[in-house]
């Protein structure tokens, strides 16, 4: 990243690391500089490639420290006028992978991060080089309407949030003007359609009787020859004047801005201290937002904090849910999941509580049996020693709430209530495998009268296991997946709507659960689903990620069987747990060649999962790259650390890991 500073204007390189990338710098008001990087390795959860999050250092290039935690990306920030960062976010919490890159906004500490525009919108996918238009009292922004699967192009559009936080409320206009009418069609990828293409908008300033707010902007913009784009000179008048582009050339010309005075944003001050390892989230009243007011008030008891946590881990070969997993992570969702406690909330609506800084959460509101009334489909951080809230639980975001003494801010913050043991990755095979085995196994394991309805045993599959795959292929249970953008309503999915928790609490064939038991599994449900509590893989190479059998024992045992075992369908159909229950094999004779040759090679598959445990298995260990991307991470929050301690004491440290490397 280069610096000003340098002898004769020439270019100082301020940061370097070995496989770090730093991108999108932002002078910050205060001397500082934002820009976001992968020093905290994560890869996407729907795909491969590496994400980055928002930092910031001092002009000289020290004292780096991170400032945003979503779980994928956070980048092309710019300033405020009241000295804020506007960035763009994508992050996955049970949410589809394309609906969720909308605009947000936060402090130059980080503090504070909060929604601004476009948390809920399907079409466009993307929300890119936002800018807020000077002279609009912040209300006013440019934004690049992308998609999904595409270059970062695609519309223009000019937006007024006052009208409503999700398109298509508050879209003034857009260029192309057509673009307008793709508003909230179709999906993620919509704006593949605009043509001529749109990029990189400024908006510029001046005097308000002269220009107004919001009339005159600068862009790229493809010249109508090829792929080439030009700067423009656009107006909200329908004018659109090319001032530049290269001549005889294909090449392009991006990121226009003029080169002259502005009025410098506010300084905000710092409200973390980095000194104190947790901060505290405050909600006003739970009952307040879409779709609580038809919960019945005295209902909610308590807030679950989850964390989602980042992937460091991808493999080639992948499973399709709602999208590409790769590894396969659950049956159509790509997250996994620990649960961090529990805490109360008072009668009035209102709780107060501590969560560890820095952490990538959601909340859970839950009722007096412990099951999910309603749940966030986004995540938030608190810095450390933050005190942050919000009014309810998806609130309208533009009014105010009421007043009353809440009684939780009464007292000191609660500490969170642990979930049966301490802080861990919630994993299908150790948490809720064991409630079927104990209560279940006498009428729904393989050959029993239950099976033919849900099979419940434990046996583990090609990627899964047999109960897992069950529950979820029969839709016994109902979880929004990777589900949809738009807000979905208390009671709408979890454990009260699904039909495995209603059935027992019926009291199925007198089965009861004792209280744990149940806990763990609507605990399950509630969460989502998962199934593995780890993206990392002890067999990248093979099918889904997840496999023990190599693809050419896949190929041959597919073909002694009479069934694709590619296909997702017939992941369940081989056993490695008991080889000879394996459903591929009950139409096979059993002194037919056939079915000693597929016999010996699922026993293979099972002795390959005792030397090589999956994710989901005790004994389960870091192998080959997956090692190798862990002692990269650790490696570089190794050194974040010694940068936290630095600032946190008031001193200056240049970074160490990597240095003079790019």
């Amino acid at each position: 990243m280069p610096g000003s500073g340098s002898p004769a204007g020439r270019p100082r390189q301020l940061t370097a690391g070995a496989g770090v990338s730093d991108i999108d710098p932002l002078y910050m008001p205060d001397g500082r500089i934002a820009f976001s990087s992968t020093r905290e390795p994560k890869y996407c959860m729907c795909n491969r490639h590496i994400m980055a999050n928002l930092f910031r250092m001092n002009a000289d290039g020290t004292n780096i420290e991170q400032i945003g935690k979503s779980t994928l990306f956070e980048g092309h920030g710019s300033l405020t006028p009241d000295g804020r960062i506007l960035y763009d976010r994508w992050e996955y919490v049970d949410r589809n992978f394309g609906d969720a890159q909308g605009v947000w906004i936060c402090n130059p500490d980080g503090t504070n991060h909060a929604v601004f525009y476009g948390n809920n919108t399907n079409s466009p996918g993307a929300m890119l080089d936002n800018r807020i238009v000077p002279g609009s009292g912040g209300s006013m922004f440019i934004s690049t309407y992308s998609s999904c699967h595409d270059r970062p192009w695609g519309a223009i559009a000019l937006v007024d949030r006052t009208r409503g936080l999700d398109s298509p409320a508050g879209e003034l206009r857009t260029w192309p003007a057509s673009a307008m009418t793709l508003l909230g069609k179709g999906n993620y990828d919509t704006y593949k359609r605009v043509y001529p293409k749109y990029e990189d908008p400024y908006p510029l300033a001046g005097r308000e009787d002269l220009l107004g707010a919001g009339r005159y902007f600068l862009c790229s913009r493809q010249t109508g020859n090829g792929e080439q784009m030009g700067v423009y000179l656009i107006d909200v008048f329908g004018n659109e004047i090319l001032l530049h582009a290269e001549e005889n050339t294909a090449l392009g010309c991006y990121d226009p801005m003029p080169l002259c005075s502005r009025v410098k944003p506010a300084v905000m001050p710092d409200r973390r201290n980095l000194a104190d390892p947790d901060g505290r989230f405050y909600i006003y009243d739970v009952y307040i937002g879409t779709g609580m007011e038809k919960v019945k008030r005295g209902t909610v008891k308590s807030v679950r904090v989850v964390e989602s946590p980042e992937k460091r881990f991808w493999t080639r070969t992948a499973w399709s849910g709602s999208g590409t997993q790769a590894p396969g992570m659950a049956w159509d969702d790509f997250n996994n999941k620990r649960i961090i406690g529990t805490a109360p909330v008072e009668p009035d609506g209102s709780a107060y509580f501590s969560v560890p800084a820095d952490k990538f959460v959601y909340f859970q509101l839950l009722d007096a049996n412990g099951m999910m009334v309603q749940s966030m489909r986004s995540g938030t951080i608190v810095r450390p020693g933050e005190n942050i809230g919000c009014v309810g639980c998806h609130e309208d975001r533009q009014t105010a709430a009421g007043h009353h003494d809440m009684a939780a801010m009464q007292r000191a913050p609660s500490k969170l209530k642990p979930f049966y043991g301490q802080p861990r990755l919630y994993n299908y095979l150790a948490e809720v495998q064991p409630v079927f085995d104990r209560n279940c196994l006498k009428c729904h394991d393989y050959g029993k009268p239950g099976a033919s309805k849900v099979t419940l045993c434990g046996d583990l599959g090609l990627i899964f296991n047999a109960s897992y795959f069950d529950l979820r292929s029969k839709k016994l249970v109902t979880v929004p997946g990777a589900g949809p953008a738009p807000i979905l309503n208390p009671y709408s999915w979890g454990s009260h709507a699904s039909k495995i928790v209603q059935v027992l609490r019926k009291g199925h064939k007198n089965v009861k659960l004792s209280d744990e038991d149940f806990a763990r599994l609507v605990t399950w449900i509630d969460i989502n689903a998962p199934y593995y509590p780890s993206y990392a893989s002890a067999h990248p190479a093979n099918q889904y990620g997840r496999s023990p059998l190599s693809n050419q024992q896949l190929f041959e045992l597919s073909k002694l069987v009479g069934l694709s075992l590619n296909r997702q369908n017939h992941a369940t159909a081989v056993s490695f747990t008991r080889p000879e229950m394996s459903p591929c094999l009950a139409k096979l004779d059993e002194t037919d060649p056939k079915y000693a040759r597929a016999l010996e090679i699922i026993r293979a598959g099972k002795e390959m999962l005792a030397q090589r445990p999956r994710a989901e298995m005790p004994g389960f260990k870091l192998i080959g790259i997956e090692a190798q991307r862990q002692a990269k991470y650790d490696a570089l929050a190794v050194e974040m650390e010694k940068m936290r301690q630095a600032i946190a004491a008031g001193r200056k440290l240049v970074p160490a890991y990597g240095a003079g490397k790019n």
